[in-house]
């Protein structure tokens, strides 16, 4: 449903400048590679003697060079046919040999090479056929040609003008690709549907008419040639003779056109059908599908059908038809004059762009020529654009001499005149209405012809070719036009024709569904525009500013009176007149379009990119923003009052972003394929098939200063279909059209378009209408809240007399109770829309407030069964319908469970009565409940629902008779805090309770509490124990002490727990509780010594006259102590050797062979099968500086096990965590050794003070410790700087990323930083130094 618009129209030369004298432009050509366009001029030597052509450059701007680039003069001449006289049949530019090859229908082939440059040149001609030449085409490639000489011939040649092929193009066979005959029958026998044999009988006569057929009398029998886009066919359309001509004496008659395809090598692969009426034009679409030509009807001679019937005809590659449209043309009476066009026009030519999407057909009428651009969507061919010649300065009527497409730039199409050449840029336009909610119509407008073709997608979705209804211009005037333009804020179309004719249209849509009639387009004015220009944009609005009804025209064009810019005429018209009239002229000539900016302004783009803003009324215009390349579609959007944003998307699929208040554009998507502003957000689609939607408030902040390098956020998108580009959006229906590429419509509607007009409903708090639309787009009705909720709640009444269905009501309550919200807010919501119900019809919303309790997190389920009774007491009628509900809402046995624990057994039975439980199953069991105790009754339903807690109140409650059952309760379910709340009033039972709680204690080895709990239940013989246990000994000598125990008693305790604790290693306190409790002096001093504390030791042996141990016990201890240090150290100095060693080797291999040592070849990976089905690891080191495992699976899980496993395997020789794990080795011995320095301390004073032989060893172990340090800190110094130097150096990761393991931390980043190695020298003994 696009349009195709001029976005640009340079022309390059007029009457008054042409320096070329009174010669005749005739071809054209475009070097691609530099984007330059040549055109050739030829002027015939009089008397026919030969021809002069002449090769002229083109410049920007619509200029040329004053001096032909190239001159030939042929001094032989040709005509083949009466139609054209024109020698130049070809002109071609080769990039890749750089020259320029012309032909000549006199036979002449002439190259110039391009790098000559300059001006002045002679053409070289390096071949010449005898017999002329009527017709040449260049393959796609440029690798052969093909021409037909003046004998009939079909001549291949090589680029080097080598002839390869040579055959004459009327050959009486079919070719390659002929059928063959299997013996099915003829086609009169063949089946022919419900017709039967009468529809046999007229294709054979069919059939045997088009046999005898004829040629067109508008043929101008010259030959032509069609190569296919990708250069393997060629196609020939020739006229041969007539076998049985048709008794008329037409001329035409006795001939007939067919199409010969042949292949690369120029072999015939097949014959069209037989056609009456075809005519000369041909053209193979690049694509390679079809191939088209023209067809007349309604004459003798001709096709079969309607008097004046003409069509544009389709080939298959097997010469077979494939479907056809019709020409628009005017039926005129059939006339001999008007230069032999015998209707008053003919077809001259067609060609295809370079994309196969628009057919351009070259019609020569008596008027004067046109092009016609025709497109195809949905089976159906649009005429979307027709060209029209310019007149001549003498008032004859315009011709064109050449057609030609670019052939690279897929909507550029070059034509020429006698006078001047136009080069026009066409590009595909969606003219869809933009008014803003509420009045917003979403009307789209096609052009097809004469008719526009309008669709009002708020209100109908009728697909192409269809539509709601048209706007037709009366006969005779069937030219399309040239552009239309919806009014921006007000439901109206303007549309401007060629002739500079402007019409404009109210609409009058309708915005209710259904809509009948959708429109009732009113012509409420039509005129001229005042200058003479050639319009190609209009766009028209009304001014809201105005007092009266006053309607702004602006109209874009080129002035033809070979003005150097462009300009805009702006007309104020008032009660059906113009009223005022102001000319803007522009910067650029040719180029730019028009654009609609808020607030009623008028806004120009340049050909470059460059945003304007025109103040019409001042006759000017100046830059607000800008692009980085020229857009063909542009849309603006305004952030606020004087803040404009500009949308542009480029022809290379770019999508810019530019506005008022930044100096810089951004990049939104390199892919788009179409976009639209609506709705708050820019919507476009990209050819990755998605659609994305940008809130034009986060585009906003994309403007700001400093924000170019900012990356672009995440915005919404949906998947759609192959292709699908954007017609319009309607934001009123939530809804966004697209259009897949063979031309059907799909409507979608994507959640920011909904959630956008959910919102501003909810801010109207038009909460129905946003309840609606959420529920039927499937939009959490969440949103009804979130969105505001301050103002939801103090809106909630406003809520509940909107939405005032019950079910809708429950709907939302689900949704909220649903929703992310925390159990207090939900509550919060539940409990206010329950109060409101309440107040306005309990009986009405019986269901709802059900739900307003259930819905809650956890549910309050004790509240809703609460309501049944009372409605049960109230209005009984109510209670089925309300229980019935409920069961649906809630699980049946849980609310039976719940209705249990509310100890009313009516409730019970009402539950159960309508769920699906048996009654055999709870009849019995409530019976026996009914028989017992009120106390016991609940305990027995508390502990059937697993509340052992309350259960155990209601134990309590039964009595005293049920303490010994309430103990067993108590130790099965592990009730004692429970327990001991309960029962806190009653000492003696709960001593008791403390008492199995310390034993409960005790058994899982919670000593020090099992203790404290035995104390409080007077229980101190077992808090005796539990201390004991708990090595606690200090509380457990005060307690044995306070109970009275013997001296004798107390001494074994001693002995017991000193005993324990030297187990334990707790030597100090060993040796206390031996000296002070068990009396013991050498257990106690041997204690001290095995702890190292010989100061202890021997002011005990002092204080207790017991000098004797000092060399018995501490003598020998001293000396064991002094071995286990001294082994320590041993171990540490041959830690740090090994470890210093393994350092060295593991850098120096990292140097000399880092592929080794970074694991980035390794000769097992080359077997390695990546994706596998095993789960077994390879046997390599691909994990190497990995943390994934070598696996191939596709799903792996690393167990707890293997993760202990890993951590075992940390650091192990050839890891990649060796180097850092043995540097983290060294950084531990640092703490090491100044713990083994603190221990020294306490032994070396007492080594010096014992005998010769202890001084002797605490020398030798003082200076073992003073060797190591030294030793330590050098080995630190050298192990960090060699790392500091590595760090430094780019490590290779070639590896990680060939391998796929990109995105892991460089190797060295995880290395321990250098330790502080700062040693104290209290530790040493000055009298031990060597």
């Amino acid at each position: 449903m696009r349009n195709l618009s001029i976005s640009s129209l340079i022309s390059y030369c007029s009457d008054e400048s042409k320096p070329w004298g009174d010669a005749n432009i005739t071809g054209t050509t475009v070097d691609v590679d530099n984007d330059v366009l040549y055109f050739c001029t030829e002027t015939t030597v009089p008397e026919r003697e030969g021809v002069e052509v002449n090769i002229w450059r083109t410049a920007a701007g619509g200029k040329f060079l004053e001096s032909p680039t190239a001159t030939l003069k042929s001094t032989l001449y040709q005509t083949f046919s009466s139609y054209a006289s024109n020698q130049v049949v070809s002109f071609k530019c080769i990039p890749e040999k750089r020259i320029f090859c012309l032909i000549l229908a006199g036979g002449d082939i002439a190259t110039f090479s391009i790098e000559d440059g300059g001006v002045g040149h002679e053409f070289e001609v390096v071949g010449t056929v005898d017999s002329g030449i009527k017709c040449a085409q260049w393959s796609p490639d440029d690798e052969f040609l093909v021409l037909i000489n003046g004998n009939d011939e079909l001549l291949q040649m090589t680029r080097e003008f080598d002839v390869v092929s040579e055959s004459p193009i009327r050959r009486s066979d079919f070719g390659q690709d002929e059928s063959v005959n299997v013996g099915w029958g003829s086609k009169s026998t063949q089946f022919h549907g419900s017709l039967g044999k009468q529809a046999a009988a007229a294709s054979t006569e069919q059939a045997s008419k088009a046999a005898s057929g004829g040629s067109s009398p508008d043929d101008d029998t010259i030959p032509r040639i069609s190569w296919r886009g990708d250069g393997a066919f060629f196609v020939v359309s020739s006229l041969d003779k007539h076998a049985n001509p048709p008794p008329t004496s037409e001329p035409y008659t006795h001939r007939k056109r067919a199409l010969r395809v042949y292949d690369r090598s120029a072999v015939l692969q097949a014959t069209s059908e037989p056609v009456p009426g075809l005519e000369h034009a041909v053209s193979w679409r690049p694509s390679g599908s079809l191939i088209a030509s023209s067809q007349r009807f309604g004459f003798a001679g001709g096709g079969q059908g309607k008097k004046g019937r003409h069509d544009v005809v389709f080939f298959e590659r097997n010469g077979l038809r494939h479907g056809e449209f019709g020409l628009r043309e005017e039926l005129k009476e059939e006339n001999a004059d008007g230069e032999g066009r015998k209707w008053g026009y003919r077809v001259r030519e067609m060609s295809w762009s370079s994309d196969s999407n628009v057919l351009a057909v070259w019609l020569e009428r008596d008027s004067g020529d046109v092009v016609q651009l025709w497109t195809i969507g949905n089976y159906h061919w649009y005429l979307k654009q027709e060209l029209p010649s310019p007149a001549s300065t003498e008032g004859a009527s315009g011709r064109y001499t050449s057609v030609m497409w670019h052939p690279e730039d897929a909507l550029r199409l070059i034509l020429t005149t006698n006078t001047q050449i136009d080069d026009i840029k066409i590009y595909w336009e969606t003219c869809d209405s933009t008014i803003n909610p509420p009045n917003d119509t979403a009307t789209v407008a096609v052009v097809d012809g004469s008719s526009i073709l309008m669709t009002p997608f708020r209100t109908q979705n009728v697909p192409p070719p269809m539509s709601s209804y048209k706007i037709t211009r009366p006969a005779p005037h069937l030219s399309p036009p040239v552009h239309i333009s919806f009014a921006p804020n007000s439901d109206a179309l303007s549309i401007l024709y060629s002739s500079s004719h402007i019409e404009l249209y109210k609409l009058n849509s309708t915005l209710v569904t259904p809509a009948n009639p959708p429109a009732n387009p009113i012509r409420f004015w039509e005129g001229q525009v005042p200058d003479t220009i050639r319009a190609r944009q209009i766009l028209a609005w009304l001014d809201a500013a105005a007092p009266e009804e006053e309607w702004i025209i602006g109209v874009l064009g080129l002035p033809e009176d070979g003005g150097k810019h462009d300009i805009i005429v702006v007309m104020a018209v008032r009660d059906g007149a113009i009223t005022d009239t102001y000319e803007v002229t522009l910067t650029d000539r040719g180029r730019g379009r028009m654009i609609s900016l808020k607030g009623g302004k008028l806004g120009w783009v340049s050909g470059n990119g460059e945003i304007f803003q025109v103040d019409f009324e001042n006759e000017m215009a100046f830059p607000i923003a800008t692009f980085p390349e020229s857009c063909t579609f542009i849309q603006s959007a305004s952030f606020n009052e004087t803040d404009h944003a500009f949308v542009g998307l480029s022809n290379s699929g770019k999508l810019y972003l530019a506005s008022t208040t930044a100096t810089q554009s951004r990049t939104l998507s390199t892919n788009c394929s179409s976009f639209t502003i609506s709705a708050g957000s820019l919507i476009y689609t990209t050819t990755s098939h998605e659609a994305r939607f940008a809130p034009l408030a986060e585009l906003e902040s994309l403007t700001q200063v400093g924000e170019e390098e900012k990356k672009l956020p995440e915005w919404e998108k949906r998947r759609v279909e192959r292709g699908s580009v954007i017609v319009t959006a309607v934001p009123s229906a939530m809804s966004l059209v697209l259009q897949m590429p063979r031309g059907n419509l799909e409507t979608i509607n994507p959640r920011p378009l909904v959630l956008s007009v959910v919102g501003q409903d909810i801010e109207s708090r038009n909460y129905r209408k946003a309840f609606l639309a959420c529920r039927k787009h499937r939009i959490d009705l969440n949103i009804l809240v979130d969105h505001d909720p301050e103002g939801f709640m103090a809106s909630l009444s406003s809520f509940t007399e909107q939405v005032h269905e019950g079910d809708y009501i429950n709907l939302f309550l689900t949704g909220v109770g649903q929703s992310s919200q925390s159990p207090e807010r939900v509550a919060k919501i539940c409990d206010a829309i329950r109060e409101d119900l309440e107040k306005r019809d309990l009986k009405s919303y019986v269901n709802s407030i059900l739900t307003a309790h259930v819905v809650k997190r956890p549910p309050d389920l004790e509240a809703a069964l609460a309501l049944l009774l009372k409605l049960r007491d109230t209005d009984p009628t109510l209670v089925d319908e309300a229980v019935k509900y409920v069961v649906f809402l809630v699980d049946a046995d849980k609310l039976f469970d719940v209705a249990l624990g509310m100890y009313d057994f009516s409730l019970v039975l009402l539950i159960a009565q309508h769920s699906q439980k048996d009654p055999r199953e709870y009849l019995p069991f409530l019976r026996e409940l009914r028989a017992l105790e009120s106390g016991y009754q609940r305990f027995r339903i508390d502990g059937h629902l697993k509340k052992y807690g309350k259960a155990l109140i209601g134990l309590k409650d039964a009595g005293p008779e049920k303490f010994e059952e309430a103990l067993a309760y108590i130790e099965k379910h592990g009730l004692h805090d429970e327990a001991i709340k309960i029962w806190k009033e009653d000492d003696e039972h709960l001593k008791m309770i403390l008492n199995i709680y310390g034993d409960y204690l005790f058994e899982r080895r919670a000593f020090s509490n099992a203790a404290l709990v035995f104390l409080k239940a007077g229980k101190n013989q077992k808090a005796m124990i539990a201390y004991e246990k708990a090595y606690a000994w200090r509380e457990l000598f005060a307690l044995a002490i306070c109970e009275g125990i013997s001296a004798d008693e107390l001494q074994q305790m001693g002995d017991r727990v000193a005993e324990d604790l030297s187990s334990r290693k707790r030597y100090f306190e060993s040796g206390t509780v031996y000296i002070d409790y068990a009396k013991d002096v050498s257990s106690s001093v041997a204690a001290f010594s095995q702890g190292n504390e010989f100061a202890e030791a021997e002011r005990i042996c002092a204080l207790h006259s017991r000098l004797d141990l000092i060399e018995i016990i501490l003598h020998p201890t001293a000396v064991e102590i002094r071995e286990l240090i001294g082994d320590d150290l041993q171990e540490m100095k041959d830690q740090l050797e090994k470890q210093s060693a393994r350092i060295v080797e593991l850098r120096t291999k990292k140097e000399t062979d880092p592929d080794s040592f970074f694991g980035n070849e390794d000769s097992g990976l080359h077997e390695v099968e990546m994706m596998t089905d095993a789960g077994t690891t390879v046997g390599t080191t691909f994990t190497r500086y990995t943390a994934a495992p070598s696996t191939a699976s596709k799903k792996s899980r690393v167990s707890a096990k293997t993760k202990r496993k890993l951590s075992r395997n940390r650091g192990k020789k050839g890891t990649a965590e060796e180097e850092e794990y043995i540097m983290q080795s060294i950084v531990k011995l640092v703490g090491r050794l100044q713990g083994l320095q603190a221990e020294a301390s306490k032994i070396l004073p007492y080594l010096l003070k014992y005998s010769s032989d202890h001084e002797n060893e605490g020398r030798e172990l003082q200076k073992d410790l003073i060797d190591f340090e030294e030793k330590l800190k050098s080995a630190i110094n050298d192990v960090w700087a060699e790392s500091t130097s590595d760090d430094k150096q780019d490590l290779p990761n070639e590896g990680l990323e060939e391998s796929g393991l990109t995105g892991r931390k460089k190797y060295g980043t995880n290395l321990p930083p250098k330790p502080e190695a700062v040693f104290s020298n209290e530790w040493r003994v000055s009298l031990l130094r060597s």
